[in-house]
């Protein structure tokens, strides 16, 4: 069964299951049923340098998944399938006749592969050696592009993979992997661990071409099984306090609606863009020239109601009423939801491949964008608690890490001096800009030069400065002007970051980490003036992003 060359020649594969593509290929491909061939196949892949796995399961939820089966590849075109029975106990056997293969230390390689060594911990399995994720590898090599296999297959090796449909079909009709004998899903999982090492064969030279094999070895990879631990942990939200507090929330919701229809002077939904966009504009002529949307209606997004606010006290009262209905909705009535039947806590997943900076993403829910700024949003953060009466919470996080990571790469000697001081930051760029002394800086100097601090790297301009505080235009641009004096080193590091980007049509974070600014030279001066801004705070958000990994 396992004897032969490592690569199968036409001749060798004449009547074994192989499977023609858009570039036509010869495959190996072979069904691995027994005990006593399972652990001969371990064995060999143990001592093998780098070897592909992929799983096939019974759910996209890593937690109730079950295996199907399990496909390996140790060379291209070579590729093995292992069923996994539905009865546990003799799944748990399957499993662990691959021991030797988990412990191993040679290389593993994975699409995706954090879910797959998720689902293995079901399994009471804990993958070893180093890991190789080609979804990864590909984000770091070309972070705008899609990063999927079939897409991957396509791009790189001119080969079709064979479709989920074709296995399962869609729509009401569509089976589950269970209903499949092993036989009609040997090409597709066996090929998913083929390409999977063909893939990885193509990308590690690549990853050393771009310069980010290192945030790839040191970064990411050494990542994957720590973000797999978290998400299988979990967090506990104390379910009866947020159902407790929707309902308090309910009231508070009821009453400024009924406020906000009472200033209006008539009935309306308060929720409909489109008729709070008539009241505000043409019952109660808030703005000479309203902006519309694409389909013709007035405009009524938060920005432009933060620009409105001092008009009329109407403003004030939606901007609350919206926050309290998106809290209400997207955190108090969603979380309880999500909580899992089995561990009773809630499980987000971490992403490594969206954010184009290379800050992690969370989703289903996004535990990273719990409401803080407000009291309400503090009161959604205080529901989320210790395991049991024996565990805390701790919170940590880096102090203004983002200007520190602009000090450094600008080497701006005030800036940097100023944070060695031990200063606070925004009070000490306040007394430099408005020139009065430190013990002297108002609560409102402080607000406008952290916003100053923190926007100047995001190329706010002085109109931009004006609408997110209470300064006036000249005001702001004199502000901005006194911030480039007190830290010189911080405008010529913009300008260097942009003409780098000019020259090379890409900018780096301190690891190496890469963001492609293809439309840095574009003739549109707004997609010009994005791409320039992104020159300048990727390297920020990245290389912030690269330490807190």
């Amino acid at each position: 069964l396992f004897g032969g060359d490592d690569t199968p020649t036409e001749a060798a594969t004449a009547g074994i299951s192989s499977r023609e593509s858009v570039a036509t290929t010869t495959h190996l491909y072979q069904l691995v049923e027994t005990a006593v061939e399972a652990r001969q196949l371990a064995q060999i892949l143990a001592e093998q340098p780098s070897v592909a796995f992929d799983t096939e399961t019974t759910s996209l939820d890593t937690l109730d998944a079950e295996l199907v089966g399990m496909s390996f590849s140790p060379a291209k075109g070579k590729a093995y399938y292992v069923p996994v029975p539905a009865d546990r106990a003799a799944a748990q056997e399957m499993v662990d006749a691959f021991a030797p293969f988990w412990a191993s230390a040679g290389e593993k390689i994975g699409q995706n592969i954090k879910y797959d060594i998720s689902v293995l911990m079901n399994y009471g399995v804990e993958v070893k050696g180093p890991l190789f994720d080609t979804m990864i590898a590909h984000y770091l090599i070309q972070p705008d592009m899609r990063h999927n296999m079939d897409i991957l297959a396509e791009t790189y090796l001119n080969y079709q993979c064979i479709s989920i449909e074709s296995l399962i079909g869609k729509g009401k009709n569509q089976k589950n992997m269970r209903d499949l004998s092993p036989e009609e899903i040997l090409d597709y999982a066996a090929e998913d661990a083929d390409i999977t090492f063909q893939l990885k064969e193509i990308f590690e030279p690549k990853l050393a071409e771009t310069g980010v094999d290192k945030v790839f070895r040191n970064i990411e990879m050494p990542l994957v099984p720590v973000l797999a631990r978290m998400e299988r942990e979990g967090i506990r939200v104390d379910v009866g306090a947020l159902q407790s507090y929707s309902g308090e929330l309910e009231e508070v919701i009821v009453r400024l609606e009924e406020e906000i229809v009472e200033l209006a002077g008539r009935p309306f939904n308060v929720g409909s863009p489109r008729q709070l966009g008539e009241v505000l504009f043409e019952d109660l002529k808030l703005s000479d020239k309203p902006k519309k949307t694409k389909t013709g209606q007035y405009a009524t997004s938060e920005a432009i109601l933060e620009g409105l606010k001092k008009s009329h006290p109407i403003i004030n009262k939606i901007l609350d009423f919206r926050e309290l209905k998106k809290l209400k909705s997207t955190y108090v009535d969603a979380l309880p939801e999500l909580v899992h039947g089995t561990t009773g806590r809630i499980h987000t997943s971490f992403n490594q491949t969206v954010a184009a900076t290379g800050r992690l993403s969370s989703t289903n829910p996004n535990l990273q964008n719990i409401p803080i700024r407000t009291e309400n949003g503090r009161k959604v953060r205080a529901m989320f608690i210790p395991g049991d009466e024996e565990r805390i919470l701790l919170a940590a996080d880096y102090s203004q890490i983002e200007l520190r990571v602009i000090a450094a790469l600008a080497k701006d000697e005030a800036m940097i001096a100023a944070f060695q001081a031990g200063e606070d930051i925004h009070r000490a760029t306040a007394a430099k800009v408005f020139e009065v002394a430190p013990e002297e800086v108002t609560r409102e100097q402080r607000s406008n030069a952290k916003t100053v601090n923190f926007g100047i790297v995001y190329g706010v301009s002085a109109f931009g400065l004006s609408q997110q505080t209470d300064m006036s235009r000249k005001e702001a641009k004199a502000a901005i002007d006194g911030y480039f004096r007190t830290y010189p080193g911080i405008k010529k590091y913009m300008d260097d970051q942009v003409a780098f980007a000019r020259d090379h049509g890409y900018v780096e974070t301190i690891t190496g980490r890469r963001r492609y600014l293809k439309d840095i030279e574009s003739r549109n001066a707004v997609v010009r003036g994005h791409s320039e801004r992104n020159a300048v705070n990727a390297p920020i958000q990245g290389s912030a992003a690269d330490i807190i990994k």
